[in-house]
């Protein structure tokens, strides 16, 4: 069985938390978190030490729900 490419931010990342609350659809972590996480705007910010908001989705955008 092929093991998932996961973020190493992953486990410290709101975007995990709030998929486990049910509050972010899986389709972000399956696309970022587990797949091609290279491209999340928020692993790239924290990489550079720049601050970003925990509602700031993988694609830069800020998600104003919930």
């Amino acid at each position: 069985m092929k093991s998932k490419n996961i973020c190493k931010w992953y486990n410290v990342c709101p975007m995990k938390r709030y998929f486990e609350e049910g509050k972010l659809d899986k389709k972000w972590i399956d696309e970022y978190c587990w797949g091609n996480y290279k491209h999340c705007v928020r692993r790239k910010m924290e990489e550079k030490g720049q601050y970003h908001p925990d509602n700031m989705l993988p694609d830069g955008t800020i998600n104003k729900g919930k």
